[in-house]
């Protein structure tokens, strides 16, 4: 008896070390950076739609399980389903602004319109995402990270106005310069990006 309970302890261990890895590995892979003739619909949609079991999961976890066996929904006690740990669906995009401010290039509406498409179709349509603005380091961290946020906010602006996309769907966050992808070159493209993530919950 003891045996078992010994060999059933480890396999609980055994099995918290890999839910716990395979959460480490989706908050560290970096995101894939798509150059401009990289944007395409296909790429997006690949980058940014879950998985049949993740879209499954994104259903159960908004239900609860009343006590009386039937399902209600809000914050009520007894999840309808065991917690599962998605990857993050994300894709960054060298999106340009005019220097040192919020304002869109053409360049960025060009390739914010093939996002556009994308969040219309049938794949996305009924997700919803969050739109991430990073910044490189020069400058002062705090005006960074207003500028990043503002560059969110009005990719999410366009997004809206230029294809009809659903304002719900849509969350501005401000990174500033925390989360550089090239820590070797500081001032790299790259590092000024705009990611969305697609919102699994």
């Amino acid at each position: 008896m003891r045996h078992r309970q010994i060999l059933v302890a480890a396999l609980t261990v055994a099995l918290l070390a890999s839910a716990f890895s395979t959460l480490a590995l989706a908050q560290t892979t970096p995101p894939k950076v798509l150059e401009d003739n990289q944007v395409t619909e296909k790429n997006l949609l690949d980058a940014l739609t879950p998985s049949a079991d993740e879209l499954e999961g994104i259903r159960t976890r908004s239900l609860r399980v009343a006590p009386s066996g039937g399902q209600v929904a809000g914050n009520q006690a007894g999840t309808a389903t065991a917690a599962t740990i998605a990857p993050r669906r994300d894709v960054s995009l060298l999106v340009t602004f005019v220097t040192n401010s919020a304002t869109l290039t053409k360049r960025a509406q060009k390739l914010l319109d093939v996002v556009g498409r994308a969040l219309k179709t049938d794949q996305l349509a009924a997700l919803k995402f969050t739109v991430e603005g990073h910044a490189d380091p020069r400058g002062n961290r705090q005006t960074n990270l207003a500028l990043s946020k503002a560059r969110a906010e009005n990719v999410c602006k366009y997004l809206i106005a230029a294809h009809g996309v659903e304002d719900t769907r849509l969350l501005a966050v401000g990174k500033g310069d925390t989360e550089l992808l090239n820590r070797a070159k500081p001032t790299a493209p790259e590092n000024r990006r705009v990611t969305l993530v697609t919102r699994l919950e």
